[in-house]
């Protein structure tokens, strides 16, 4: 290892780098209805006990418990209530009242009997022969799920479906989440063509860039725009600068290693850019730069080669937006290789695998090779990718490395 290469920062100091000097993204108030998949800012309480009174749980008919130890089998119908009657109470313990699933259970009553077990007839209701019920069953008690006041979601909570009906069910029709960060990504390349247009033999097709996008988007960044930008240090300047004025967060691909036409570094420290590293003891994806705007905006500058671009947002880039938004990110997870593994200790590897699990609950990660940083195809139909540190240079199979899943920072 090189004496400039000993003092890169490892992947753990990169990333607590990166998370020291992010900016905190605001929160706003949006309805209920617009609010799935953004990050919960506030802490959800119940608005009252839930279930908020006794529920019964069963068709059937509601009686008092007392009544089977007096040895009651025949109750005459009092009345029927159905779920979002007001309460009616029972009359006395020789009645019972016909009840829905869903219906308060009424006062007086302390016991719901099935409608199978029941015969009615001439409005008298008659139970089974030798059945013999408990008292409290298929009664769903007050607050027996939670009591009013309690707080039911916390901050830093992806809004899921569920979180949607918890939310609603406390009486909220608006809700704070965070702000979505305003993102640019940049693509970086006179060698690039978009799709739809003529390639020739010396050109490539831009990829990064949509891939970048999907990435974000499927952590619900949705302010997001893309341009691809020409290796030109006046066309770098003027476009950078003006997305740089624009945005939050600047995600830039390609340009920043140590070509001839990597003008990316010396741009960005032009137009105020602090450098905060560049460089990362990884592979792939070593060049990565990191700095932050005059005004504080966050900018990434990804190696070009695909597999390194989407490793690092995926390893850098995600997290960190997730953190600055207020999300709560989850543990470590861990995976067991399938296979012996011999990397180089002098860099830490992220190593592509695919996911398989056994009866025994164990998630099995079995590496996939890429054919260089640049073979982007092998990673379609991968899982994600473990973490190979570079203090160890032998990795058996069976033994457990951290995994890290594309789709869930």
């Amino acid at each position: 290892m090189s004496k400039s290469d000993a003092r890169m920062l490892g992947t753990r100091e990169a990333a607590a780098a990166i998370a020291a000097t992010m900016p905190a993204f605001h929160s706003e108030r949006v309805s209920v209805q617009q609010a799935a998949g953004r990050i919960l800012r506030e802490t959800v309480r119940a608005e009252r006990d839930q279930p908020p009174f006794d529920r019964v749980t069963m068709d059937g008919i509601a009686i008092s418990f007392n009544a089977i130890d007096d040895g009651l089998r025949r109750f005459p119908v009092q009345t029927t209530l159905h779920a979002g009657d007001p309460m009616v109470g029972l009359a006395d313990s020789t009645h019972c009242i016909e009840v829905m699933t869903g219906a308060v259970l009424p006062p007086g009553s302390d016991c719901v009997i099935p409608v199978e077990r029941v015969r009615l007839r001439d409005n008298v209701a008659e139970l089974a022969p030798g059945y013999r019920p408990d008292r409290r069953q298929f009664i769903h008690a007050r607050g027996s799920d939670h009591a009013q006041d309690t707080a039911v979601l916390f901050p830093g909570t992806v809004i899921s479906p569920m979180a949607i009906a918890i939310i609603a069910s406390c009486g909220f029709s608006e809700i704070a989440v965070s702000e979505q960060p305003v993102i640019r990504v940049l693509s970086t390349g006179s060698e690039l063509l978009p799709a739809g247009q003529k390639i020739e033999p010396h050109q490539v097709r831009l990829s990064n860039g949509p891939a970048l996008l999907a990435m974000l988007q499927g952590q619900q960044f949705d302010d997001c725009l893309h341009e691809h930008l020409l290796d030109e240090p006046a066309i770098l300047q003027q476009r950078i600068a003006a997305h740089l004025d624009a945005a939050d967060v600047l995600i830039l691909s390609g340009g920043v290693s140590m070509g001839k036409k990597d003008f990316v570094p010396q741009v960005l420290k032009d137009l105020g850019v602090g450098l905060v590293f560049h460089k990362i003891s990884q592979r792939p994806g070593k060049p990565m730069w990191y700095g932050t705007g005059p005004d504080g905006q966050a900018v990434f500058a990804l190696p070009g080669n695909p597999v390194s671009t989407l490793v690092c947002c995926r390893h850098y880039v995600l997290p960190a937006l997730l953190a600055a938004s207020g999300r709560t990110l989850p543990g470590a997870e861990w995976a067991v290789l399938t296979e012996d593994v011999t990397v180089s200790a002098e860099l830490t590897v992220f190593l592509p695998v695919r996911l398989t699990s056994d009866v025994d609950g164990v998630v099995r990660a079995q590496p996939v090779a890429t054919n260089t940083s640049g073979d982007f195809t092998a990673l379609g139909g991968t899982d994600g990718y473990v973490e190979l540190l570079r203090e160890q240079a032998f990795f058996p199979r069976g033994g457990p490395v951290p995994l890290h899943r594309w789709a869930t920072p």
